[in-house]
């Protein structure tokens, strides 16, 4: 049964659908979680080191951090791969392009396809950065967060990979969100006004509070 739903156009949809709200639910947390460098080096590492020890002593230390990543990891693939094969399985569909192209839903095509693809390189770089610091500048400090996040926008390309990547992810939020309530059976004549406004702020609010970040670091609010 699991093969046949797989299968279905209507499955990988729903797929893609669930995996995205649970990597949008991820982000909000994340957000607000960054927004904490605001309140000095200590908050921000003791933050960092707490989410190392949730759970305990049930848990074993970051055990719990590490069930969440296997969740996103999971999320993630089944997100790209159900997306990768609905297109693949659109153009098969329809192997010469159309005469006259409805250039809205055309828009919202690209932004999705290219802002998944420019999203998926920025997590392996921000992996890399922030967490293993193997493209780290500035020296990577184990167990000091607040000090690493400094030195990656103490660089402008650092800043330019960030923001560009978190645009991409409002434009991706803001079409995802809506598309994933359709799939799920949320959205109806009545409803889709509505969605449609969740979907712009919360794009608008993720946006704006990743963006924080990196210009408070390059104002000196950050230091």
């Amino acid at each position: 049964m699991a093969r046949t739903v797989w299968d279905s156009t209507v499955g990988k949809k729903t797929v893609m659908a669930v995996s995205g709200l649970i990597m949008l639910l991820y982000l909000v947390v994340h957000m607000i979680g960054n927004l904490k460098i605001f309140f000095g080096t200590a908050e921000f590492n003791h933050y960092a080191h707490w989410l190392r020890t949730v759970g305990e002593p049930f848990m074993h230390y970051e055990w719990t951090l590490w069930l969440v990543r296997i969740v996103l990891v999971v999320a993630v693939v089944a997100h790209a791969t159900s997306a990768y094969q609905l297109s693949r399985r659109d153009l098969r569909a329809r192997p010469t392009k159309y005469v006259h192209q409805r250039k809205r839903a055309s828009y919202a095509t690209n932004t999705m396809r290219y802002g998944g693809i420019i999203l998926a390189l920025f997590i392996v770089w921000h992996i890399l950065d922030l967490t293993t610091g193997t493209v780290h500048s500035g020296g990577f400090q184990s167990g000091k967060p607040y000090q690493n996040v400094v030195d990656t926008f103490s660089t402008w390309y650092g800043n330019v990979i960030y923001i560009v990547a978190m645009l991409a992810l409002g434009l991706h939020i803001q079409h995802g969100f809506w598309s994933a309530a359709q799939t799920l059976g949320a959205g109806s004549r009545s409803r889709d006004r509505a969605l449609k406004t969740v979907a712009n702020v919360l794009a608008l609010l993720l946006t704006a509070g990743f963006i924080a970040v990196p210009v408070g670091v390059m104002t000196g609010v950050v230091s």
